[in-house]
């Protein structure tokens, strides 16, 4: 791979020349790609650009666009190999001359560069040159040396190559490009030297995200028809171990890992968001959702192995129904590979008893030891123990109550990691270091915004507890100011992320849509009730801070001016409530859901989510 790239722009082509290497050039008027030997001539270079990897292109309505990762930061390195964060981007146009557009074209051109920059600024994304970073140590550990020689971005899990789709053009390309295709993975990777009984050791977690059935919290739900889940994550806790080094910067002679996993519940639901606090619940369980199921599953065993399904929603009220489904699910399944356990969190933990998590971790006690973790030396390449199993954790979003479970779990093994390894005593828990579990705490609560931002678009709630080990009043109203500010964003700006997922990720293609999907606006009277209820709200504090302001003399008159325009604002909010529906930010490039996926909600034909009335019969789990 290369590991700098000098970017020579010209009228002509983009040149992208290594240190040493063939140049890739990329010819401005065919956006063919080409390797050549020469660079451009002073004059003819217009600007020129430091980049550290090509991310791919996207073709939009003027042609191919580039774009160019421009700044790195190095967060750590495993085996001596260095791991980097994306610090900047640069998205270039191959084309100049946008006079064959309509304005209209030209107009959407630009709200399509807007959404891939709001997708690159507002997600996390990691790389490594030598280390492939989608891919646990164990899997690397056991590639045959065949895989081993081939490309990194050949050897990478697909599933986590986040530019898979904009990489297409360089992988499909005549000639090997192989050393200008660099996989990013969107996620969290952070990695800490640590110190305990007078022994140097890193520790760190890697999250990766899956590309399947992406994007965000109320617009992604449940399964697809090929078993992917929505907010599929893979986390990999590490440790790397030098033995008795003296040196502060550890390498990793010894690798330990452990993996976890989280995804939405595998059953076709929805919740319909229509500017109500809670969101209608959608379960359609068919034949269909089943197969589903069986798909996603079979698909998690081949890769993990057998299944420990840790269910944390609510076993009463609104969450119910969801999890009778997916009980339902395992059950009608009949695999022996699936074990299923259903812990309320909310109700365990009551009143602040966090501690209670810990009966869960009772409960599975036998089937972590049995599972076990990786044990791999790097010196002579064994594979010395691996995980036979995985913990698969969910809640509704799978955000937080399901990352305080997994750092729990994660605490566990992580004490018999270090045993092993001789950095514990026999009698001591990590819980117990002060110092390290600093660390620990606050990388797992780091982990959690990382993974709630891009799916929710706030932090992470209860990282209070995943902080200090407590669960605190402050933290509460941060969870209160987080609740409200992804209220705000699912209802009315989650539409936009929504659709920079679909387009980065290749779920929408220009090419089926001439025409662009913008040109469409709500109905006028949906446009102005938010500007009525500003202006209502405006004059009613206006009226309440200044009273001489309207004029009137008499008390019955102003308090008559004051009663009208909270009426105004009582009939605007009552209206918004009532088509709540047309007022929410929707998706504009893939409508959703497909009415095919959950075939007994009442979704519309144009899949506009309205919610019709269904009867018992319809819907029985609910």
């Amino acid at each position: 791979m290369y590991k700098h790239l000098k970017l020579y722009i010209t009228k002509k082509a983009y040149v992208l020349a290594p240190e040493t290497g063939s140049n890739l050039t990329v010819h401005r008027d065919t956006g063919a790609l080409e390797l050549t030997e020469t660079i451009p001539s002073a004059s003819e270079q217009e600007s020129t650009l430091n980049v550290y990897g090509l991310l791919g292109f996207i073709q939009l309505f003027a042609g191919d666009y580039m774009m160019t990762i421009t700044k790195r930061e190095q967060i750590g390195t495993i085996q001596g190999k260095a791991i980097y964060r994306v610090g900047g981007f640069q998205i270039l146009p191959l084309a100049q001359d946008t006079s064959r557009l309509s304005e209209e074209q030209k107009s959407q051109e630009q709200t399509f560069v807007n959404l891939l920059e709001s997708h690159l600024k507002n997600n996390t994304f990691y790389f490594s040159y030598d280390y492939d970073l989608t891919q646990s140590i164990q899997r690397q550990a056991q590639f045959s040396s065949e895989k081993l020689a081939e490309p990194l971005y050949k050897r990478a899990d697909e599933r986590f190559f986040w530019n898979r789709f904009v990489a297409t053009k360089l992988i499909d390309a005549a000639f090997d490009t192989s050393s200008f295709i660099l996989p990013v993975m969107q996620g969290f990777v952070e990695l800490d030297q640590c110190k305990i009984n007078g022994k140097n050791f890193a520790w760190g977690l890697i999250t990766r995200r899956s590309r399947h059935r992406p994007g965000t919290r109320y617009f992604s739900r449940g399964i697809d028809a090929q078993g992917h889940v929505s907010n599929f994550v893979e986390t990999e806790q590490v440790v790397l171990y030098d033995g008795e080094s003296t040196s502060q910067q550890v390498v990793g002679e010894v690798e330990l890992s452990f993996v976890q996993t989280r995804g939405s519940i595998p059953v076709y639901w929805a919740q319909v968001i229509n500017l109500k606090y809670t969101p209608r619940l959608w379960i359609g369980e068919t034949r269909k959702s089943l197969a589903a199921a069986r798909a996603h599953f079979d698909e998690q065993i081949r890769i993990y192995g057998p299944q420990i399904l840790v269910n944390l929603i609510n076993k009463k009220g609104y969450e119910l129904p969801m999890g009778q489904a997916y009980a339902r699910t395992v059950e009608q399944l009949n695999d022996p590979r699936l074990y299923y356990t259903h812990f309320d969190f909310h109700s365990e933990c009551s009143k602040m008893r966090w501690h209670r998590i810990q009966l869960l971790v009772d409960q599975l006690k036998d089937k972590l030891n049995e599972q076990g973790y990786t044990y791999y030396d790097t010196a002579d390449k064994s594979l010395k123990k691996t995980q036979t199993s995985v913990v698969r954790s969910n809640c509704m979003d799978c955000l937080d109550r399901t990352n305080v479970v997994q750092s729990t779990l994660a605490r566990y093994v992580l004490t018999q990691q270090l045993r092993e390894l001789g950095i514990l005593e026999a009698n001591q828990k990590v819980e117990d270091q002060e110092e390290f579990m600093n660390s620990y705490r606050n990388v797992w609560a780091d982990n959690a915004d990382g993974v709630s931002c891009v799916y929710s678009g706030t932090g992470a709630l209860k990282t209070d507890f995943t902080r200090t080990g407590n669960r605190t009043k402050a933290g509460a109203l941060k969870d209160l100011q987080n609740s409200i500010t992804r209220y705000v964003k699912n209802n009315f700006l989650d539409g936009s992320r929504q659709d920079s997922f679909d387009l980065f990720l290749g779920k929408y293609h220009l090419e089926h849509d001439a025409h662009g999907p913008f040109a469409s606006s709500k109905p006028l009277r949906v446009r102005v009730v938010p500007y009525i209820l500003l202006f209502a709200l405006f004059m009613l504090f206006l009226n309440l801070i200044r009273p001489n302001y309207s004029g009137f003399k008499s008390y019955t008159s102003y308090f008559l001016l004051l009663l009208f325009w909270v009426s105004v604002l009582i009939s605007g909010v009552r209206f918004a409530i009532k088509h709540g529906d047309e007022f929410v930010q929707w998706p504009r490039l893939v409508k959703l859901p497909p009415t095919d996926d959950i075939s007994e909600t009442g979704f519309t034909e144009k899949g506009n989510m309205s919610p019709p009335e269904i009867t018992k019969e319809e819907l029985p789990a609910l």
